[in-house]
């Protein structure tokens, strides 16, 4: 049995089935960012007043770079989340909506890339 009327069914428009999924993920990252967060600032509170070489030692050590790694990962993929779901509900043009997703999308693999790619000359020591 299904809630979509009868010309909700043959113009194919109503429920894509996909929605909590994407809900349920965009909750996730949450989480996972707060905790990340929470673990950033903590360790750059604790470094506070420590020279560069210190911070750059820190972030070099197996378990930071991985989790930096993750946090620039995450909050990537959960602004993407977010963004996709703001241009759906308020771009009303289907080809406008379409070039600003692609737009967003490639924005954030383009700094997500960048930022995991800073985090791993750092890790591994390579010079500017």
């Amino acid at each position: 049995m299904s809630l979509r009327s009868p010309l909700r069914r043959v113009t194919g428009l109503g429920s894509a089935k996909g929605g909590a999924s994407h809900w349920y993920i965009q909750r996730v990252t949450a989480v996972a960012l707060v905790l990340l967060g929470l673990w950033f600032v903590a360790a750059l509170a604790s470094l506070d007043g420590a020279s560069h070489a210190n911070v750059v030692n820190w972030l070099a050590s197996p378990i930071s770079s991985a989790l930096a790694v993750l946090l620039v990962v995450t909050a990537a993929y959960h602004a993407l989340l977010g963004l996709q779901v703001v241009l759906e509900d308020y771009v009303a043009d289907h080809g406008k909506r379409l070039v600003a997703l692609l737009v967003v999308k490639f924005a954030l693999v383009v700094a997500a890339v960048i930022g995991v790619l800073a985090v791993l000359r750092i890790a591994f020591g390579v010079a500017a």
